[in-house]
């Protein structure tokens, strides 16, 4: 089963999340939006799998600093603009198990996606 962690290096939500999987002997990839970006059918995909209004992070610094005309009339369309443009306003981690996406990280959900050795 192939396992991919989306997010940023310096997010304490994807610390704790990378600290898990490694202390459950659990291998990943990391992909870091800051270096890599994401590409629009890959958000495409989760948007279809949990919805957009799940993976965009209102709360985080990103969004708060747009304009207010940028944040008005949000749909799926203009939220998927948002966070192809600025990767960082994707909720943290998002994480594919196989063709599973879980966003956020809870330990007993992660028990239940990968199991622990």
């Amino acid at each position: 089963m192939t396992i991919t962690m989306y997010g940023i290096t310096t997010c304490d939500t994807i610390k704790k999340a990378r600290v898990w999987l490694e202390s459950h002997d659990v291998p990943y990839r990391f992909h870091d939006y800051r270096a890599e970006g994401i590409e629009a059918g890959k958000l495409n995909g989760w948007v279809g799998k949990v919805g957009w209004e799940k993976l965009l992070n209102k709360g985080s610094t990103t969004f708060r600093e747009l304009p207010e005309a940028d944040k008005a009339g949000l749909d799926e369309k203009k939220a998927k603009k948002l966070m192809l443009a600025k990767p960082t306003m994707i909720k943290r981690p998002v994480l594919e198990v196989g063709d599973r996406v879980l966003v956020g990280f809870k330990p007993e959900v992660y028990e239940d996606a990968v199991g622990s050795k």
